[in-house]
């Protein structure tokens, strides 16, 4: 991942896009040419359609980088990521149009692939607004470092970083090959802190007509808000007009979480207690309360006998909006990162939310305190980033920003 030149210029026109989502939809057993455009009133990545991989890569200044360093950075990182997002190499010289006797511009491991719906996604972290680069004074009251729950057990390599590059596609080779070269671009700026990868099964539609599931076996996301809601995404999702600094308007923020699932523990466990602990049957994804799967939740719902249909401390009770007062859109993604050191698989969910406040977060998590899926499940990862909002044609991610 070293040794790239800067990209050079930002704002490109690429043209003939129109709109968030270019060409064919993706029709399932077939590939088509998928491609949207990077520029717009939001990022992508967020309200998108549920890709099939994630690369997520947290990155931090370094030592001795100056505001100056920053907005090259983020201009270089604006430019490729409109050609990436159409399947274009990261530069005009790409992997073999410059000379022989210099490093490619482009490492070559997407030629021949198509944009795989490639969504890129650039935010920034609290500590980007301590006194390195004059910043203070633009920090969102939103954006502070989330306070350590009940359970947590933080590893510190896989927390915070001051940016963060979201890339999200149908092909895995297509996601790494995007952060790969972003990263190539940075070098000499910002360095990784930590780098996640992720997967999932979804469909190419608003109304998936298969909900993904996590390794435990269950539906994740059955009650999720919908990306085509508006008013919804207006309520609890994009920051608006009112926001405390003004070029977060349009943005959102971003709290990313690594679970590792003790897999083996819960491989033993009966079907009858899983279910119990989640709140849904297995198979169908439908709430205990009974209803299917995209029915609301009846917290007040009783079995045969007269008793609770779901347990008091259910995931699917003490996450519900009834409960916790808010929602906020979860973008959850599996990983398999081998084994623990003890010959346990290290995986689980990185589950991925983005919401108006992070404080909708916070308030869904405390819910969680005596959710009965804490035993199966430790966070080990934490951070919280500001995406911000999106940019027109000739425009960088750090115009409004950096001012």
């Amino acid at each position: 991942m070293l040794g790239l030149i800067g990209a050079g210029g930002a704002g490109l026109a690429l043209g003939g896009v129109g709109g968030a989502f270019a060409g064919a939809q993706t029709v399932r057993g077939e590939r088509a040419a998928r491609a949207y455009d990077f520029h717009g009133e939001h990022q992508q990545g967020v309200t998108t359609l549920s890709p099939d991989a994630l690369v997520l890569a947290s990155l931090d200044m370094v030592d001795g980088a100056t505001v100056d360093d920053l907005r090259e950075l983020l201009a270089d990182w604006t430019y490729a990521a409109s050609r990436l997002a159409q399947g274009l190499e990261v530069a005009e010289d790409g992997a073999i149009g410059a000379s022989p006797e210099a490093p490619p511009p482009d490492s070559g491991e997407a030629l021949g692939l198509d944009a795989a719906g490639l969504t890129l996604t650039f935010g920034v972290g609290p500590t980007l607004f301590d006194d390195r680069f004059d910043l203070a004074e633009r920090r969102p009251a939103a954006l502070v470092d989330l306070p350590l729950f009940a359970g947590d057990l933080l590893e510190p390599a896989r927390c915070g970083g001051d940016l963060v590059i979201q890339a999200c596609a149908a092909d895995s080779q297509v996601a790494l090959h995007a952060v790969r070269n972003l990263l190539r671009i940075g070098f000499g700026r910002a360095q990784v802190r930590w780098l996640q990868t992720g997967f999932t099964h979804a469909e190419g539609s608003a109304e998936r007509t298969m909900t993904p599931r996590n390794l435990l076996g269950f539906k994740d996301g059955s009650a999720n808000l919908r990306v085509d809601d508006a008013a919804h995404l207006g309520e609890f999702v994009w920051v608006g007009d009112d926001a405390d600094q003004p070029w977060m308007a349009g943005g959102t923020y971003l709290v990313a979480r690594r679970i590792r699932m003790t897999v083996e523990s819960w491989d033993r466990t009966r079907l009858r207690e899983q279910e119990r602990v989640i709140g849904r049957t297995k198979v169908e994804g439908a709430p205990l309360s009974g209803g299917e799967e995209r029915d609301d939740v009846d917290l007040d719902a009783t079995d045969d006998t007269g008793q609770p249909a779901m347990d008091a401390d259910a995931h699917v009770r003490l996450a519900h909006p009834s409960v916790t007062g808010t929602r906020i859109l979860r973008r959850p993604f599996n990983y398999v990162d081998g084994v623990t050191s003890v010959g346990q698989l290290d995986a689980g969910l990185v589950f991925l939310s983005f919401q108006r406040d992070p404080e909708q977060f916070v308030t869904i998590q405390r819910s969680l305190r005596t959710d009965l899926l804490n035993e199966y499940i430790r966070h080990v990862g934490s951070a919280v980033f500001a995406i911000l909002p999106g940019v027109a044609e000739g425009e960088s991610l750090g115009d409004r920003l950096l001012g």
